[in-house]
């Protein structure tokens, strides 16, 4: 989807911002949690390239596009859109591996935050139908981070874009993906305790169609479309079980809010110790605080 040359000055750019420490003269189209999105070209993008934490090698990314292949398989035979994406990548000189997932750059229009903000009819049933995929789709083997920000309305069609991490689980009930991308921004003396305590609970809630409803309720309290919570209950009303309310996505919102807010806050705090105390570049973009 975009030239390898092109993809190389991009990851020079990205180079340049983390030795600055300032990501100001990079196109940032959004922060996932584990992945920063990228405008190219930087006057007017064509493709979003989701950056991912550096892989130790050509065979670790090997296995994670070859994870995402199959995810993407997998959501298109359960009919769910999603827009193009390719992996590609760039070797860095210390032998890791940048690896992008490179999507076009949709219109802003047809952002699903877009089309709610709009309200009327359209809003209603975009969040409907948003509803209706989740529990079509989502079981033990295959996720989805449902919230309102991982879709757009394309030529009418409901599609589907957040798909950097696949959650995907073999027959046994094992992760496909190495869930040691997860962990990659987080300092290091939390990596071992999240992974043990924390990770496989953020994971079981994307496997559940009750719970991804709930998250996408929750995230429109973050998007200031707290309005709509009640259409997403309605159309999940009677078709999840205990039945969701008001006063649950309020209280999962603080909850998911109060995490969010500490890592954030632990990033920072690295940061600093690995600029300020061990004179090292700190390999990760972080967003400004987020109000939530």
């Amino acid at each position: 989807m975009i030239d390898p040359d092109e993809l190389a000055r991009l990851e020079h750019e990205v180079d340049r911002a983390l030795d600055r420490g300032d990501g100001s003269t990079l196109r940032v189209l959004g922060y996932g949690e584990i992945s920063l999105v990228l405008g190219w070209p930087l006057d007017q993008p064509r493709w979003a390239c989701k950056r991912l934490p550096p892989f130790p090698s050509d065979g670790a990314a090997d296995e994670y596009a070859a994870t995402l292949d199959e995810y993407l398989v997998e959501l298109a035979v359960r009919g769910v859109h999603v827009v193009e994406t390719r992996v590609q990548r760039v070797a860095q000189a210390d032998g890791r591996v940048a690896v992008y997932c490179v999507q076009p750059v949709l219109p802003a229009d047809e952002m699903a935050i877009a089309v709610v903000r709009r309200g009327g009819e359209g809003a209603d049933r975009l969040l409907a139908d948003i509803v209706d995929t989740v529990l079509g789709v989502v079981d033990g083997s295959v996720g989805l981070d449902a919230q309102l920000s991982n879709w757009a309305l394309t030529d009418g069609r409901l599609t589907y874009f957040d798909v950097t991490t696949p959650m995907l689980r073999r027959a046994d009930g094992s992760e496909a993906l190495d869930t040691g991308v997860f962990l990659a921004s987080l300092p290091w003396l939390l990596r071992a305790p999240v992974r043990r305590f924390v990770l496989a609970d953020i994971m079981e809630r994307y496997h559940h169609p009750r719970t991804v409803v709930l998250d996408l309720a929750a995230n429109l309290i973050k998007e200031q479309l707290d309005g709509y919570i009640g259409v997403v209950l309605s159309a999940a009303g009677g078709r999840v079980d205990p039945q969701l309310t008001d006063a649950e996505v309020r209280a999962d919102y603080r909850s998911d809010a109060r995490t969010w807010a500490l890592l954030q806050s632990l990033r920072r705090a690295d940061r600093v110790w690995q600029q300020r105390v061990r004179r090292r570049t700190y390999p990760f973009l972080l967003p400004a605080r987020i109000e939530r």
